[in-house]
């Protein structure tokens, strides 16, 4: 038979079988919740009878007659070259040691007979090989500990890893529990032989072929799998396990999943999400199939005839050693950037700032395996995409579902392609949105005629974005530092430190009389970017409904473009001069600010705009 069932009770699950940890199960990830719901469940159960008959001696026999059988959950095993390995039930089978040392300890305190026969379920002999007979190999050092009791709990080393610490925890939450319940030796000794004898598993024992899709479809009670914790069983439960051990490739799997994961919690799910959009994509309707479970995509038919990893370990091993290795290391090195501000890759982390994601889709999209222009590709993606999002904002042309559907028809184009093409077709789909929306033909990528009302369109975090990136380009043209991290000039939004707009016209009389006293005309104009700023909290309170000439005082010592409305801005100021002539910008200080200046200022933005995503 492919799999074997086989009713056992506890005496009988850790008697003389060793059961391994398999070299693609997860961590020991039990923490209170489940150890607790487990805890109740015997309980509940055992404590009903127990009010019955706890007048009866506790005995084998008393407990086998009076206290009905209690289903714990099935457990799934393999045996490969005379090893056990359990596929699933590692964290229910845990937890049942943790309690079985619990009970031991407990039977030593009440001078109970029970505690040799309790020590045998903990421990023994398979074969020569004295071991635990639940056998976390490289947490050994804390399961003596629980079982020798000869430290404090603090004391106990955990430094293994994630499944010492929750064994440690965990056994206190038992300890606590245990404790609470069998307070004298008549209900402890009548719920050792409840434990023993009534508390049923289901062992499955499954054929190597068979591993990954009982892996997959059997879940632990309490804590779900994630998905990326099934591939790795369906992957490397292909591989022989003396390969796996000899190649470490479940080292190699581990090392990655852990770098990604610190980045964010299962972050490396997110990976695979977008890199099977990157290859497999080319709509946005055709990426949501990997939205959910993409772990059983990658094996279906259709996906099989390009990743061929079903029931083929030559292809799993190549996977793993070429694709995984190179793809994951790209997108950690495109996450570093994202979240570390690295200057080789500006646009990463500017990117970040506008929650464009897309970028990792499309990097992954367009670096072919091994890639020799990886690192020029990540500037180019990542910059395109910002000058996409940037540039159709700018001409309010932007629609979130009409960008993402471009993202997807971007990724098809430039998959595994040549760097030169990339600008291309960004450029291609640019135009071809400006078109669509503004209902005429767009031939340039920022037109004048679409750029003239920008202001009022423009979402408050977009234009924070926007001056930033004006503040950036002013920052680097006159060779000095920026006041603020761009990142605070986009996200910091507190009353007192936050960066706010701030509109140069003031709700005035005086004001309004330059629109003729026309409130939307005014409403509209005042709105553009050449008619606001962005300010830090107490300065835009500060600057409130003054006079022009009364508001030019508070602009001193703000932003960089704020400032170059103020006379003093220019005096012997060589680089402010280089920068006016090499890019023939149109700077110059105002003294009164109505509607022509305003245009002025309005015109200078888009020549700067062209300049910065040029």
């Amino acid at each position: 038979m492919e799999i074997a069932p086989d009713n056992q009770n506890i005496d009988r699950v850790f008697s003389n079988t060793t059961y391994y940890i398999d070299f693609y199960q997860r961590d020991y990830k039990w923490t209170n919740e489940p150890v607790l719901r487990l805890l109740d469940d015997i309980f509940f159960k055992f404590n009903q009878e127990y009010d019955i008959n706890k007048a009866l001696d506790p005995s084998k026999e008393v407990v086998m007659a009076k206290y009905p059988w209690y289903y714990l959950n099935t457990y799934v095993t393999n045996t490969i070259e005379g090893k056990v390995y359990v596929v699933d039930g590692q964290q229910r089978l845990t937890t049942l040691t943790l309690l079985l040392i619990n009970l031991f300890h407990l039977s030593k305190s009440y001078n109970s007979k029970t505690d040799k026969w309790l020590e045998t379920k903990i421990a023994g002999y398979s074969g020569v090989e004295f071991s635990f007979w639940m056998n976390h190999e490289r947490h050994k050092m804390l399961f003596d500990d629980l079982f020798n009791m000869d430290k404090e709990f603090k004391e106990m080393d955990t430094s293994s890893g994630v499944t010492a610490q929750n064994a440690l925890n965990n056994y206190q939450t038992i300890k606590k529990w245990l404790d609470n319940e069998l307070t004298d030796l008549h209900k402890f000794e009548t719920f050792v032989y409840y434990f023993m004898y009534r508390l049923v598993l289901i062992n499955l024992s499954v054929e190597q072929t068979n591993v990954p899709m009982v892996f997959e479809v059997i879940n632990d009670r309490g804590v779900k799998l994630k998905p990326y914790e099934i591939l790795k069983g369906k992957l490397l439960g292909q591989i022989d396990k003396l390969e796996l051990d000899k190649k470490n490739y479940n080292q190699l799997w581990e090392n990655k999943i852990s770098i990604i994961n610190k980045f964010k919690e299962d972050e490396i799910d997110t990976f695979f999400r977008y890199y099977l959009k990157a290859k497999f994509a080319n709509t946005r309707k055709e990426g949501t199939r990997f939205d959910g479970d993409y772990h059983r995509e990658m094996f279906s038919n259709d996906m099989n005839s390009h990743l061929k990893l079903k029931h083929n370990s030559s292809q799993v091993k190549s996977f793993l050693e070429n694709t995984f290795s190179y793809y994951t290391n790209l997108y950690i090195k495109v996450l570093e950037a994202y979240y570390r501000k690295k200057d080789q890759f500006q646009s990463v982390f500017i990117n970040k700032l506008n929650e464009m994601d897309g970028q990792f889709m499309l990097i992954l999209s367009s670096c072919k395996l091994n890639d020799y222009q990886e690192t020029d590709k990540i500037r180019i993606v990542s910059t395109e995409i910002d000058r996409l999002f940037s540039l159709l904002q700018l001409q309010n042309a932007y629609d979130s579902n009409s960008f993402n559907e471009i993202l997807f028809k971007i990724s098809s184009e430039i998959r595994d392609g040549e760097l030169t093409d990339i600008r291309t077709v960004f450029d291609k789909y640019l135009l071809e949105e400006l078109t669509n929306r503004r209902n005429s033909d767009a031939t340039q990528p920022l037109q004048y005629a679409y750029f003239r009302n920008t202001g009022i369109n423009l979402n408050t975090r977009f234009k924070r974005y926007f001056f930033a990136r004006v503040e950036l380009f002013f920052a680097e043209n006159l060779n000095i530092g920026m006041r603020h991290p761009i990142e605070d000039l986009v996200s910091k939004t507190g009353a007192i430190t936050g960066f706010h707009i701030e509109h140069i016209l003031s709700h005035n009389a005086e004001n309004m009389a330059l629109f003729n006293d026309d409130d939307d005309l005014f409403e509209q104009e005042r709105n553009r970017v050449g008619g606001i700023l962005l300010l830090k909290g107490r300065d835009n309170i500060s600057s409130s409904n003054e006079l022009y000439v009364d508001k030019l005082k508070s602009y001193a010592n703000t932003l960089y473009w704020n400032e170059t409305l103020r006379d003093d801005t220019y005096k012997s100021k060589k680089d402010m001069d280089d920068l006016k002539a090499k890019y023939a910008l149109d700077l110059l200080p105002l003294d009164k600010f109505g509607p022509s200046e305003l245009e002025l200022r309005q015109k200078l933005l888009f020549e700067i705009s062209k300049i910065i995503w040029n």
